[in-house]
């Protein structure tokens, strides 16, 4: 038994059409992409994709937790900060109804900090950054 019958149960994988064993010009240019480059375009594909699945879902129901993605810094709080944090935190859990993580309060004064970079320098010079004393 080293084929398969002839007959109704021919092999479905056969070739109807004759084989040319001479390449035409179209076909003896054209490459083929490698194994290679077609797994790089596949992982370009996947990280486009999860990508744009990470854009759609927000950064609090990615997480396994809320030190996820975050490196641990360091914070030190002068008393009328601390104060002022709790009661922005009290505010954003009444507006969203729901607990706010302390964490991700923190995360967002520091990013909106970072958009506002004049205010933030003022609130530097109140702490005395910029003065001389010549």
């Amino acid at each position: 038994m080293t084929g398969m019958k002839k007959g109704a149960g021919e092999d479905p994988f056969a070739d109807d059409s004759p084989v040319d064993s001479t390449p035409t010009t179209s076909q003896s240019t054209r490459e083929e992409p490698s194994e290679s480059e077609e797994t790089s375009t596949r992982v370009d594909e996947d990280d486009t994709q999860q990508s744009q699945q990470q854009l759609q879902i927000p950064y609090k129901f990615r997480r396994d937790g809320v030190q996820d993605g975050r490196d641990r810094v360091p914070l030190f709080l002068q008393k009328e900060t601390k104060v002022a944090e709790r009661d922005a935190l009290h505010e954003f859990e009444d507006r969203f109804e729901e607990n706010v993580s302390l964490t991700d309060l923190r995360e967002a004064l520091v990013k909106v900090g970072l958009q506002h970079l004049d205010e933030t320098e003022a609130c530097l010079e109140e702490w005395g950054y910029g003065m001389t004393f010549d």
